[in-house]
């Protein structure tokens, strides 16, 4: 009983700051709490705010991502820590089924939804509004990483989203043997568009326009992850016996080449002959794959992510009207998609698996098969010949 006495007179003192400004005391840290695993851990954190930033630390090579993260279990330690006077490692499954509600509709208003503001500022919030639909589905499903990672590292006992019933209920994703996160052809061609049509009447939307059809080129030929795109250089562009190769390190910090086709040789080509550098590099070519609109520097993956966000928000602005459907399916996409609608769109143009397979750099198979739609596509038009026939009125 003097625990729990400590605990509520804890949070009704907290203040809701950032994961990096929060400070707790020991009622409320986590390190007595009753879902901490008594055996030995593979992590150092001692309270629920170590073990999450351990968890984080597993991102940094990943902005967008990171950032995403850390905004989800932030919302859910400061409400368990606030709503329900538990941190974090004390959560039981229906504290989670609660939280699934708070995100539909975070209560008191006032103390929780606010205008954006710096994370340093007093009036910063955790929220902006109220969660809807696929959004607290990837909210869960952050959640659900932070909480397998924890009972892996030995932090955790147990994972309290994994009794939730039906799984589908927060995975966001469709069927494990398919992908629905790409454009189809048609919305694809639309982006294009959006992006043929970018302004270029002064010297700094020109450069705008250039960097943007290179990096949409880029994306969509080679499919690289964000971080990937940030990190290299033109010198990782190689030619080797009369071809060229993109030689790229990825995750897991491992090496592979990817076939440059004629296409996006031509475009890189295009793309430095506008920076006025010579059309192809050599390997000792230091200059970053994304460059400011100065031409100068290098862009960030953050960067990177904004200028594909912004063109597919702006193509879903204009298909509004006539593709409704396809619009609100654009509003979703993001730098990844690209790499998804890359590896479909090659699938289905009819490369063999085993291309798409080092071309996605995927360790397994059976992780590039998942973007093979021909079944799919050939049995919806089978079905095209299903029908009710014609119904003849009475005579």
């Amino acid at each position: 009983m003097r625990n729990e006495q400590k605990a509520d007179s804890a949070r009704n003192l907290l203040q809701l700051q950032p994961l990096e400004s929060l400070q707790l005391p020991k009622a409320l840290d986590g390190s007595e709490g009753s879902n901490r695993s008594p055996g030995a851990a593979l992590i150092e954190a001692s309270t629920d705010l170590q073990a999450i930033q351990t968890w984080l630390m597993e991102y940094q090579g990943s902005p967008h991502t990171l950032r995403n993260y850390r905004r989800e279990v932030e919302r859910l330690l400061l409400w368990g820590l606030r709503e329900r006077g538990k941190p974090l490692s004390s959560l039981i499954r229906e504290d989670f089924l609660a939280y699934q509600h708070f995100l539909a509709d975070p209560q008191p208003h006032q103390l929780w939804v606010g205008a954006r503001k710096p994370r340093f500022s007093p009036d910063w919030r955790p929220f902006q509004g109220a969660l809807h639909g696929v959004s607290i589905r990837q909210a869960l499903v952050i959640i659900n990483s932070l909480l397998t990672y924890l009972v892996h590292a030995g932090y955790l006992t147990a994972n309290p989203l994994a009794l939730m019933r039906r799984r589908t209920q927060f995975n966001p994703t469709t069927p494990k043997n398919s992908v629905e996160r790409f454009l189809d052809q048609e919305s694809w061609q639309k982006v294009l568009e959006q992006i043929d049509s970018l302004p270029r009447d002064s010297k700094r939307q020109e450069a705008h326009y250039q960097r943007v059809k290179f990096l949409f080129t880029l994306l969509y030929l080679l499919g690289p992850r964000v971080s990937e795109v940030s990190n290299h250089n033109m010198g990782s562009f190689i030619e080797s016996r009369g071809n060229w190769w993109w030689r790229v390190t990825g995750k897991g910090n491992k090496t592979a080449q990817i076939p440059v086709n004629d296409e996006m040789l031509s475009a890189l080509a295009n793309y430095r002959t506008y920076l006025q550098k010579s059309p192809l590099p050599a390997p000792s070519d230091a200059t970053p794959i994304a460059l400011s609109l100065g031409g100068k520097k290098g862009i960030g993956a953050n960067m990177v992510y904004r200028i594909v966000k912004k063109v597919m928000l702006d193509t879903a602005e204009q298909i509004q009207a006539e593709f409704p459907h396809k619009a609100e399916k654009l509003r979703l996409a993001s730098t990844h998609w690209l790499r998804h609608t890359s590896i479909t769109h090659q699938a289905d143009a009819g490369i063999e698996l085993r291309y798409l397979n080092k071309n996605a750099r995927h360790a397994k198979l059976e992780t590039t098969a998942i973007y093979l739609h021909s079944e799919d596509a050939a049995w919806h038009e089978a079905m095209q010949s299903h029908g009710v026939g014609e119904i003849k009125p009475k005579k």
